[in-house]
């Protein structure tokens, strides 16, 4: 279990922190993430990854030439918020465009997809490619909704390569997509994995049994059978992934990762058996690798990732990377950043607002603050309902959430900030503070809301009719949701993780069904 950490609530940060101290030639701490700690060519597309932390070394030490120029980190298994990731984007630019990488995960598709449009609103162009490779999560036909799990380092490496080798944004997008086309993944779960400061694994797999399928947040699996020799799990894991083969495939990149608490001698074990039953379906091995890659804190298990390759994604596999836990090929002469990582976002400005607008921005505040109070009332009760399916973190995150949200509410109009601008500072503190799937849809839902008021005029009567279809349609847009006018249970194809990433609450009236 993890048991080195001060406070719960600071590991991930603190580890970020430690992370960039020892790995100094690689990257420099930001505010959320890390970037490159050596100089880019002006130009250059930038490949910024990120998602949750305790997936080690996904996503940070992913970051070096040949590879990613920036990550961003969420909190334990949350995905990091809209403004931590646009701020990483701001200080990777170098003007070529952005290519934005993640797990397919509803938080991380929220996110990921405000902070795009947001730094698209700001003039600087950026794709986005979540990543789709775990098979147990959805069948072929379906494959857009699949989970990301350790293929992530294969499509992440094919896109920093191709952005290292100088191609524009548009190409960088176009193999990426392909790389991510032609990746699968499977693996399987023998034990759960313990968040700081819990009392007891965040799921369990029964003695002398393993978990087919089960998501690297403890996401359900296919069934859970008894455990078996090497040999037949290598079969088992092989089989899974070949029938996905495309016709014509003769070449195939292989990562074996381990999800955190399975010995490298186990995994050399299973490869002998791997790299046989491979070869012996006329594939040949390019470039394979072992290790951990994609973990899930203390949780042990593996997995097996293919990645079906053509000429162009070969020369991509194979070129070229220097990163904390990827070297490949000759050394990248580099020179030290010399440019200053300041606070991008700087003090926050206000546009001039009527009285009329400044008193509505307090009436704002004042709902604000009835529902920091609830919420960290219920936050106890949160948290247990939360336990039953997830994490037990939501009512922190909603706590913590919504108390950020009051704070920068009162400090919006204490600026003399109207109604607008009020309600949309504090939907992005909110999604900050809180993070996760939850911090996420509620950032963008007050966001969204704050469209329909202004900081000219008082608020006008059907201002909260139309502000909260826009905070629905916001929601649906950039989460690829679907409303449905049937009273039930919100479903996520999407697979989100544990607790409230990925998941919506209940509804009486209708349901969010979000998509891949």
């Amino acid at each position: 279990m993890t048991t080195i950490f001060d406070a719960p609530e600071d590991f991930a940060t603190t580890a970020l922190a430690g992370f960039a101290t020892i790995y100094s030639r690689y990257v420099r701490h930001v505010r959320g993430g890390v970037v490159r700690s050596t100089k880019v060519s002006k130009g250059k597309v930038s490949v910024v990854i990120g998602g949750g932390s305790g997936h080690y070394p996904a996503f940070a030490g992913y970051v070096g030439p040949g590879l990613a120029d920036a990550a961003v980190a969420g909190d334990v298994f949350a995905s990091p918020s809209t403004a931590a990731v646009a701020r990483v984007c701001r200080h990777a630019d170098q003007g070529g465009g952005i290519l934005l990488g993640f797990g397919n995960y509803a938080g991380d598709v929220l996110n990921f997809g405000v902070a795009a449009e947001r730094l698209r609103a700001e003039g600087i162009d950026v794709r986005i490619v979540p990543v789709t490779d775990d098979v147990a999560s959805a069948p072929m036909d379906a494959a857009a909704k699949r989970r990301g799990i350790a293929g992530d380092l294969v499509v992440f490496k094919i896109a920093g390569a191709a952005a290292e080798a100088g191609m524009n944004l548009d190409d960088v997008e176009r193999v990426t997509r392909h790389a991510n086309d032609r990746t699968v993944s499977f693996g399987v779960a023998f034990k759960g994995c313990t968040l700081p400061g819990a009392g007891g694994p965040l799921f369990t797999v029964p003695h002398g049994q393993m978990a087919l399928g089960l998501g690297i947040h403890g996401e359900p699996g296919i069934k859970e059978e008894a455990i078996i020799p090497a040999k037949d799990l290598a079969k088992l894991l092989t089989e899974k992934l070949l029938v996905e083969r495309p016709v014509g495939t003769t070449k195939v990149g292989v990562v074996l990762n381990g999800l955190g608490a399975t010995k490298y001698e186990e995994l050399f074990v299973l490869w002998t058996t791997v790299s046989t039953l491979l070869k012996g379906a006329g594939l040949d091995v390019v470039a394979p690798e072992a290790g951990e890659f994609v973990t899930s804190l203390d949780m042990q298990g593996c997995s097996l990732t293919l990645l079906w390759l053509d000429d162009e994604l070969e020369t991509l596999w194979s070129a070229a990377c220097d990163t904390p836990v990827l070297r490949r090929g000759a050394t990248f002469a580099t020179e030290p950043a010399t440019d200053a990582l300041d606070d991008i976002e700087g003090k926050m400005v206000f546009a001039p607002a009527s009285e009329a607008s400044k008193e509505a921005g307090k009436c704002v505040t004042g709902l604000l603050s009835g529902i920091a109070a609830a919420l960290k009332g219920a936050e106890d009760e949160l948290g247990r309902i939360d336990a039953q399916a997830g994490d037990g973190d939501h009512g922190q995150g909603m706590r913590r959430g919504s108390a950020a949200a009051l704070d920068a509410a009162n400090a919006a109009v204490a600026a003399g900030a109207g109604a607008a601008s009020v309600l949309a500072v504090a939907g992005d503190a909110w999604a900050d503070r809180a993070g996760g799937t939850s911090g996420a849809i509620w950032g963008l839902l007050l966001r969204s809301w704050s469209n329909a008021l202004s900081d000219s005029d008082a608020i006008e009567k059907d201002a909260a009719v139309r502000g909260a279809r826009l905070a629905l349609d916001g929601v649906t847009r950039l989460g690829r949701a679907a409303w449905r006018q049937d009273a039930g249970r919100c479903a996520d194809p999407v697979c989100g993780n544990a607790g409230a990433r990925g998941r919506f609450g209940q509804n009486a009236v209708g349901r969010l069904v979000t998509g891949g």
